[in-house]
């Protein structure tokens, strides 16, 4: 009987990154592969043991902390000897950085995927050089680093992180059964107008996600369109910020801040327009969920936004922070239906084509064999 490849999956940030192991470990053949996952205290324990062969939680700081973080790479240590797994796989930056200091000395081959640059973050020009610096030290501890679109490999060549022959692009994938059955939500249960022309956002209210633009812009367009109505996908930071913004523009009667959801293409499947305004991107995978729900795209045209998003083909592009053009193309999708069958039926090609979870765990298994064999 041919041997499993046993890979360990470290993993400290949740949210996008906990959805992208959901999908991998969904989709792939566990008699090929053994997914063992050490996750922080933030994941969804219950859900993500049901996918992963074996789920070991551990204590991990978010934020730089020099006393739990040694605590963590010693816990990861531990269980590294303990599993001898064939291959480690770290995801995200902390987790990135723990893992692979957990591993020093021990023979076995590594992989990192950032998902999204730290570096590329919108933040003091001191914080991106020192990011740039512990990438590129760290990129000599491991065997391969999986960017998740175009745009972030030539972000890691830019910057000098690593030789090109380390990068690998693998696509970010979505899981195309759970939303086609995903069952949508009512404007009735949500205490929506049956009429309302429905503008939404999937993401953390945080600064990269700019949910300030999308209440700018939505004061706009609901002079335009007096039946819109806005719905923010989400929790964060930014939260009394944006309330406060929403009540002074008089907005509270078509607003909905839904706060964290389990099925966030349930929101998505009622909206008539779909927005990514993100500040900073190194995927946003949001836009595949949309495109998978058949909602027309309004997105900022930063980072790996434009390796999806092909302006007035699926979906149209603005630029950041120009809450006045987000307005322009929600009234142009309100007003053209041609243009909104022709951007559903682009994305639906592609998205089937290019963002499928089935093609992202293949090319991810092709990837664990590739190393070993080397």
């Amino acid at each position: 009987m041919k041997k499993k490849t046993r890979v360990l999956h470290v993993a400290e940030a949740a949210g996008g990154v906990e959805r992208y192991l959901e999908t991998l470990f969904k989709y792939t053949d566990h008699n090929q592969v053994e997914n063992i996952l050490i996750c922080s205290q933030n994941y969804d324990y219950e859900r993500i043991k049901q996918l992963a062969d074996r789920v070991i939680v551990i204590k991990m700081a978010h934020q730089i902390d020099s006393k739990a973080d040694i605590k963590s790479v010693r816990a990861i240590r531990h269980y590294i000897k303990q599993i001898k797994p064939d291959i480690i796989y770290a995801h995200s930056s902390k987790a990135g950085a723990l893992a692979r200091i957990a591993d020093l000395g021990i023979n076995n081959k590594v992989i990192y995927n950032p998902h999204g640059w730290a570096f590329n973050m919108q933040q003091s020009p001191k914080k991106k050089e020192m990011y740039k610096w512990v990438e590129r030290i760290s990129a000599h501890f491991c065997d391969k680093i999986v960017c998740i679109s175009d745009a972030e490999r030539e972000s890691a060549l830019r910057e000098k992180i690593c030789k090109s022959n380390k990068l690998q692009v693998i696509y970010n994938g979505i899981d195309l059964e759970k939303i086609k059955n995903t069952k949508s939500k009512t404007r009735k249960e949500l205490g929506i107008p049956e009429d309302a022309f429905i503008v939404g956002q999937v993401g953390r209210l945080s600064e990269q996600k700019a949910p300030d633009t999308f209440v700018k812009a939505a004061k706009l367009i609901k002079e335009e369109i007096p039946n819109a109505y806005f719905i923010l996908v989400g929790d964060g930071e930014l939260r009394n910020q944006i309330k406060k913004m929403i009540h002074e523009d008089g907005l509270d009667s078509s607003f909905l801040i839904t706060g964290w959801v389990d099925s966030p293409a349930s929101y998505m499947k009622i909206m008539n327009v779909g927005t990514l305004l993100s500040r900073w991107e190194g995927f946003g995978l949001v836009l595949p969920e949309y495109m998978a729900c058949g909602v027309p795209i309004v997105a900022t045209n930063i980072d790996a936004i434009p390796n999806i998003i092909q302006n007035n083909e699926n979906g149209i592009l603005v630029r950041k922070n120009n809450f006045e053009a987000v307005s322009k193309a929600v009234n142009e999708l309100f007003d053209e239906s041609s243009l909104i069958r022709q951007l559903i039926n682009n994305a639906e090609q592609i998205v089937n084509e290019k963002y499928n979870a089935i093609r992202l765990t293949h090319e991810s298994i092709q990837m664990y064999l590739r190393l070993l064999n080397d």
